[in-house]
């Protein structure tokens, strides 16, 4: 494991090296996604299962799967790491420039491809509103370490975006879907970044304030949230299982939703991955640092954006589903992306590491 603060023990230029992978389970994700969905579809065709759990439902929030969206997003919270906020004065160029993409661009351009592709379909276009405007927080870390980014960088940037999801996600979902005049349960939008970021923060927090000083950092770092990423992996994958279980008949009488979301989302990140390479370039950043901020600066937290639409729109809507559709791209795209990142590190198009 890479913690921040480390040395840069790796030459990103060095094509002998190999980048750390995905570990056991989770470097097949990429296989066990479409396998999740097809289980959901064929268990809501010859199953009773989805009529089950729509029935265990409060308040119109289905409890098996607030549960898995909660466990999705608690490990992501245990990276965050309040001390590490101190550190933005250090460095803040690359800090600015994925702000800039996460909280601008990519939502900008989210929008503007809904409006030209998914104008007469409102739940779509607030799937991708809620993907675009949701920047990553947890598989980054994977990511960078892949890429042999700057992990130091990439934990201050995860965190202050655990943060500021807090603060800006909902007005700005509110403001776009108002801007396109699609109507939305704002309450339950709001409600949504409360309970499935606030009190997963709130306890992530708590969790490093009882179990560091109980048990020592090293067991918390290389023990308890690597066996809690993996809980985190498995409430996703049960959470797709579900997810399609109950909008099977939805996805059979209607595949062309899932291919016309593809569109926007597949041509949003050619754009801002283009878009932010080229400003690191501009910017002069050095390799590990344009690494995390291309990294960061193009992905989705769609765990939130998973947890929106089910909150607001249902557990078996077309919303819920199109937004897992992120998640369907997000896996093979980044993997993707480390490649690219590398080829270019190897190939000289950032300057060196300490370059003035």
């Amino acid at each position: 494991m890479i913690r921040s603060g480390a040395p840069y023990s790796v030459d990103p230029m060095d094509p002998e090296e190999d980048a750390p992978t995905l570990a056991g389970f989770e470097k097949y994700l990429i296989v066990w996604i479409p396998l999740c969905m097809v289980a959901g579809g064929l268990l809501s065709r010859f199953t009773s299962l989805g009529s089950a759990i729509d029935g265990m439902s409060v308040g119109g929030i289905s409890i098996p799967i607030g549960l898995c969206l909660f466990l999705m997003m608690y490990p992501a919270v245990l990276n965050l790491r309040a001390s590490e906020l101190r550190k933005l004065r250090s460095s803040p160029k690359p800090i600015v420039i994925t702000l800039f993409a996460n909280w601008l661009v990519a939502p900008l351009v989210g929008f503007g491809l809904g409006k030209i592709f998914l104008a007469e379909h409102d739940e779509l276009f607030v799937a991708v509103i809620l993907l675009s405007a949701s920047p990553c927080t947890a598989m980054v870390l994977v990511w960078g370490a892949m890429a042999h980014g700057n992990q130091e960088q990439n934990v201050v940037n995860t965190s202050l975006n655990t943060v500021l999801i807090m603060v800006f996600y909902a007005p700005l979902v509110a403001l776009l879907t108002g801007i396109q005049q699609i109507e939305i349960d704002r309450w339950a939008l709001g409600m949504s970044v409360v309970i499935f970021i606030g009190l997963p923060m709130v306890m992530g927090l708590l969790s490093r304030r009882v179990l560091i000083p109980w048990k020592g950092a090293a067991w918390f770092d290389d023990v308890y949230r690597p066996a809690c990423s993996k809980l985190s992996t498995l409430a996703l994958l049960i959470t797709l299982v579900v997810l399609f279980a109950l909008n099977g008949d939805t996805i059979l009488s209607n595949p062309e939703f899932l291919l016309l979301i593809s569109i926007p989302l597949l041509l949003g990140f050619v754009i801002v991955v283009g878009l932010n390479i080229f400003l690191t370039r501009l910017f002069r950043l050095s390799y590990p640092e344009a690494a995390i901020t291309v990294l960061i600066g193009s992905s989705s937290h769609f765990e939130i954006a998973i947890a929106t639409a089910v909150a607001v729109y249902g557990v078996g809507t077309i919303a819920a589903l199109g937004t897992t559709m992120g998640l369907f791209w997000e896996i093979p795209i980044m993997v993707g992306l480390v490649a690219l990142l590398r080829y270019l590190g190897r190939r000289g198009f950032w300057k060196p590491r300490g370059d003035p």
